[in-house]
């Protein structure tokens, strides 16, 4: 199988997870847009937080991303993991295999709270806002209901099951 997938949810719906563990299993180049992210708030010297709300109102940063997410996906080969990686191959006409990842909101709190640490009611808070930021950006700057699922070939309610058993999953579909 040649050519590129895209794995997007939510924040803690397991995204990182799944596309590092099928990125073992195909030998595909993983991604993770997060990363190149954090990448860009430690370059500029923000916090998460703050580089979102900077980001809000200066599209540069995202134009940027996607430009890169673009060149990725072009490549092929690559499992390409970040909330509009889905979008923008659908956009720019890319072949891909577009994957989104639906999850229950507190099972998604306590996923991230297993990663990184803290108290649920204020995780919840964060996930929340940086939802909300990322989805007036996304809204704002190109169109784009995250709401809207109909361009994935995949949607998998990831809430109740093991990360190797959605990698079995995605495979079955992969092969159809």
């Amino acid at each position: 199988m040649a050519g590129a997938i895209t794995i997007s949810g939510l924040p803690g719906s397991g995204t990182s997870t799944v596309a590092d563990l099928l990125h073992k299993k195909l030998g595909f180049k993983y991604v993770n847009v997060g990363n190149l992210f954090r990448e860009l708030a430690d370059k500029y010297k923000m916090s998460l937080q703050d580089f979102e709300e900077y980001c809000e109102n200066n599209s540069e940063i995202d134009i940027e991303l996607d430009r890169k997410q673009e060149n990725i996906l072009k490549k092929g080969d690559v499992i390409l993991e970040g909330r509009l990686s889905g979008w923008i191959a659908h956009i720019k006409k890319i072949p891909s295999i577009k994957i989104w990842f639906d999850c229950n909101e507190d099972e998604r709190v306590k996923r991230i709270i297993n990663r990184e640490g803290g108290d649920f009611f204020e995780k919840k808070k964060e996930m929340r806002e940086r939802q909300e930021s990322e989805k007036r950006r996304y809204l704002k700057f190109y169109g784009i209901d995250l709401d809207d699922k109909s361009i994935y070939d995949i949607v998998i309610d990831t809430t109740y099951m093991k990360p190797e058993d959605i990698v079995e999953k995605i495979m079955n579909e992969l092969q159809k």
